[in-house]
């Protein structure tokens, strides 16, 4: 046995790899230039903005083609109808009457409101029997507006149709009185028809 060999130690050391380092920069550096040309390309064909050049407005047929969604109608809600009885008022016999209502004179305040103008026109046709031509024309133009006044004048209810008829029959007759002082003609008979109708106004105001 001691002709046997001992096997003798021998120490392996395993392949050291091959370093990768230069193929990941050949990479990196393809890649910076392929990025270089890039941009370049890009600095070149895109337009520059040189600021003269409005900028563009948004077209107008976009928001016109725009449709308005119609708002959701609502159905009406039902009003409920509600019934208020009118108040019945009964009259007020002690009301008094409407202020805007003139009052009907009384008969007596009537009577002497209107007398001075009735005497005036007595004195006045008296006074025309006397005269002729253009005066007795004048004296009978004044009673002429005295008759005016008369017949605006109010009257109590109760004479009010009476004196309106007479105040008109007055007036009458002295307009046949001016006209017979204009032509010249005898105006006598219409003096006295005036007269007479002057005694009647004085009658219906109780004077």
């Amino acid at each position: 046995m001691s002709d046997e060999r001992r096997p003798e130690a021998v120490w392996v050391f395993p392949e050291e790899k091959k370093s990768n380092r230069g193929g990941v920069w050949l990479i990196v550096l393809l890649s910076i230039l392929a990025l270089a040309i890039v941009g370049t390309l890009l600095f070149y064909l895109l337009p520059k903005d040189t600021g003269d050049e409005p900028s563009p407005t948004p077209s107008a047929s976009a928001s016109a083609t725009r449709t308005a969604s119609p708002a959701p109608t609502s159905s009406p809600t039902p009003t409920p109808t509600v019934i208020v009885p009118t108040p019945t008022v009964t009259p007020d016999e002690t009301a008094e009457p409407d202020p805007g209502t003139p009052a009907d004179p009384d008969q007596g305040a009537f009577a002497a409101s209107v007398q001075p103008r009735l005497d005036d026109a007595a004195t006045g046709l008296s006074i025309a029997a006397g005269q002729t031509g253009a005066d007795a024309a004048q004296i009978i133009d004044g009673l002429q507006s005295d008759a005016g006044v008369l017949s605006d004048t109010p009257a109590p209810a109760a004479i009010a149709s009476a004196w309106a008829d007479a105040v008109l029959q007055y007036a009458a007759r002295l307009s046949e009185a001016r006209s017979a002082f204009d032509t010249g003609a005898d105006a006598q008979p219409a003096l006295d028809a005036a007269k007479a109708a002057l005694q009647h106004m004085r009658s219906v105001a109780g004077l």
